[in-house]
Parts: C-alpha cells; structure tokens; sequence
C-alpha cells in the first residue's frame, strides 16, 4: 500500500512538474487581460438606437450583450411589444456570435439541421456586432420595426455613437 501510495506521489509532482516546466517555457501569458464595455457605454448604444427609431416613428426594443452573449443592457420603448425583447436579445447574441451584421446571415443557414436551428441564434436582420479594433466585445439587437432594415439601422447608429471612443479606448 505504501509503494502504491509514494509511486503515486511521484507520477504527481512528475506530472506537475512538467506542467509548470511546460507552461514557463510556452509563449502563452499566464493572465489575460479582456475588454469589456462600460454600462454607460453599452447604455449610450441602446439609447441611441431608440432615439433613431423614434425618429423615424418606430418603438422598438434594443437589447446590448457583452462578450460572453450576456445582456447589458436591456430597453424597450413604451408600445414595443414584449416578444421584441427576446427577439432583440436574439439578433444581439447572434451578431456578437458570429462578428458580423445579422442581415448578412439570413441566407447562410438553410438546411435543416443548420446552425441556424440553434437556440439563440436568430437570423433575421437588425443585429450588428460592437467592435474595437477588430476585437468582437459584445453586440446589439434592435426589434420592433415594421423591418429588419431599420431595426439593422437603428442598431448601427447606436453602435456609430460610441465608434470613436471605443476605438481611442483600445490604445
């Protein structure tokens, strides 16, 4: 019992060792450091997405995620109906997925075991992705509109209001 229990110890503090050897020798850091939006940025997004909608008449829901697909920032308009929040949050997550403008994904996913059939995943236009300098770090959803153009544009705008200060952040 004492062999198995010391031979046991050894392949360990063996197998530890390496371990520790291995990852001083690799280039990869020990810490990593993430980007993550500000509140009152993701805020500015979702604000700015409603405040263009309204303008062209439209309430909607405009739902902003983080990195990791989950919701920031949430906000829905006084007549958006409800099911545009888990749409908004939808397009959100799906831009932010695949790094790129959800209307660009409508047609990509069309058979029927497809990754289209995911979940969360929505592809229908009105998602666009928040990035810094080339860096995904989250996405936003719009829903409400009478199409996705102007759920997508409305988006956009909400991302272009905070373009320049995400950018400068990134140095």
């Amino acid at each position: 019992m004492k062999t198995k229990l010391s031979k046991s110890l050894m392949f360990v503090s063996a197998l530890a060792f390496t371990g520790i050897a291995g990852a001083q020798d690799s280039d990869q850091p020990v810490m990593v450091q993430i980007k993550r939006l500000s509140m009152d940025t993701a805020l500015t997004i979702a604000k700015t997405a409603i405040d263009t909608c309204r303008e062209q008449g439209v309430q909607v829901a405009v739902t902003v995620v983080d990195r990791g697909g989950h919701p920031q920032v949430v906000l829905r308009d006084v007549l958006a109906m409800d099911l545009s929040l888990e749409v908004s949050y939808r397009k959100a997550y799906t831009a932010m997925t695949f790094t790129s403008p959800t209307s660009s994904l409508e047609d990509r996913f069309t058979g029927p075991f497809s990754v289209g059939k995911v979940e969360k995943v929505l592809l229908s236009a009105g998602g666009v992705p928040i990035q810094a300098s080339g860096e995904t770090i989250g996405g936003v959803g719009v829903s409400g509109a009478p199409s996705g153009e102007t759920d997508e544009n409305c988006a956009m705008a909400g991302v272009a209001a905070v373009e320049m200060d995400l950018e400068m952040a990134s140095f």
